[in-house]
This record gives C-alpha cells, structure tokens and sequence, in this order.
C-alpha cells in the first residue's frame, strides 16, 4: 500500500474588488454612471450604489461637504438597500461633477 501525499494549491493573496478605486477621473465616472443608466434604467438600487460608487471614488467626505448632507446618510441612501430622494440624487451628481441627461428614444 503506497501513501501519496496530496499537495494544496498554494492559497492566493487576494484582496475584494472595489470598483470605486477606479473611477479615478470626471469621464471615467460619467461612463460608469452612463452605463448603468443605459442597461439597468429599472433598477433603482443598482443606480443607487453606482452613485454610491462614485462618492466613494470621490470621497464620500468631500461629496458630504459639497451637497450638505451627513456621509452616514449618504453612505445609508447610496447602499445597495438605499432609495435615496431624487433631490439627494441630484445633489450627488452636482457634487460628482456628473450631469443626468434626457435622450428621446
């Protein structure tokens, strides 16, 4: 009877993926808001944390500042579970440097 010796797979050192670490310049969060509004304009919350993003990539101290509101209540409006006002989100969005647009479809 022969003993093998089974070898693990060495572990991985990985760290979780934030997309707020790439959202590093006005364009690139207009794109990724843009985006988000184009393939998931039903999705409320979905909409919701892509503004979440957003602050974060920001500074969700600096966009507090600039709209006026505390970051616990944005960190709580702009989470996935949130359903921030529209006055909220139009504040962010002047706070990102981001404009919402109509398009006739």
């Amino acid at each position: 009877m022969t003993t093998e010796k089974t070898l693990s797979p060495p572990k991985a050192n990985t760290s979780p993926y934030d997309v707020a670490d790439h959202l590093r310049t006005p364009e690139d969060m207009a794109a990724y808001l843009d985006a988000w509004l184009e393939s998931a304009d039903d999705d409320i919350s979905g909409i919701a944390r892509a503004f979440g993003d957003l602050a974060r990539a920001k500074g969700m101290s600096q966009v507090a500042r600039d709209t006026g509101l505390s970051r616990e209540s944005l960190y709580r409006a702009l989470s996935e579970n949130g359903n921030p006002s529209f006055g909220t989100v139009l504040k962010v969005a002047r706070a990102l440097g981001v404009r919402l647009r109509a398009e006739a479809t």
